[in-house]
């Protein structure tokens, strides 16, 4: 392919360490949703991370209804998504992390004449939050700052992939003109649904969960989500956005 137009980022351990804190702020309130509803399950932070990383809490609490049999209102699911935004944005705000490498190579891609777009599943204050926390808001103008849970109506989240439709569109780009960069199968699965090549994102993995969870996140945004090239590291981003143009 040509010269990438727009390069689109996801953002929650991709651009910003911010999964593992958003999860912490989250647990107790699907533990609550599970008691309230006479649940017997409880989840910890690692067990929620493994079953629901890459969602939004409005995904998360439509996956839960769904494999523990019990159903909320809309109203309901509404509620704990105000509760849990707030909870989360206050803990981001206070600690979010960038990615290892990150900061390098935006300043990089800025000075090389790359526009870039965040597209997240999360909810926009709270991608803010990260980016204005790690210091990176200024390259992401609020209006290049694309959210499934508050961009779209109704909201939605990946692996759904209207989110990139919707920020393609509104950038005034095909899809398969740009490039993105993701960390989960959710994500992952959204830039395939929605046409865009894909680099696969796995450093994370490697300095939360260990090589063998890197390597095994490695085989499986390859075969199962179509990732054209894994970056293992930021500084690896110059060379994997040169193979995408190269196709």
């Amino acid at each position: 392919m040509p010269r990438v137009k727009y390069i689109l980022l996801d953002c929650d351990n991709t651009l910003c360490l911010s999964e593992r804190l958003a999860f912490e702020a989250c647990t107790d309130l699907t533990n609550e949703v599970l008691e309230k509803w006479g649940r017997p399950e409880r989840y910890t932070v690692e067990q929620l991370l493994e079953d629901f990383v890459g969602h939004n809490f409005r995904g998360m609490l439509n996956g839960l209804q769904k494999k523990h049999n019990f159903t909320m209102k809309p109203e309901e699911v509404d509620a704990y998504v105000d509760r849990e935004l707030g909870a989360v944005t206050a803990k981001l705000s206070e600690k979010c992390q960038p990615c290892p490498g990150v900061l390098e190579q935006l300043a990089a891609l800025k000075e090389a004449g790359y526009p870039m777009s965040v597209v997240s599943t999360s909810a926009k204050p709270r991608v803010v939050a990260s980016l204005k926390k790690v210091g990176i808001d200024h390259y992401f103008p609020d209006e290049h700052v694309y959210s499934a849970a508050t961009s779209l109506n109704p909201p939605s989240s990946k692996p759904d992939p209207a989110i990139y439709n919707y920020a393609c569109k509104q950038l005034g780009v095909k899809n398969e003109e740009c490039v993105t960069v993701e960390d989960s199968k959710s994500g992952a699965t959204a830039a395939m649904r929605a046409g865009i090549p894909l680099i696969g994102y796995v450093g994370v993995y490697g300095i939360e969960e260990g090589k063998e969870k890197m390597e095994e996140m490695a085989k499986l945004l390859t075969e199962q989500c179509n990732a054209k090239v894994i970056m293992y590291d930021w500084k690896e981003f110059p060379e994997c956005l040169k193979k995408i143009e190269a196709l």
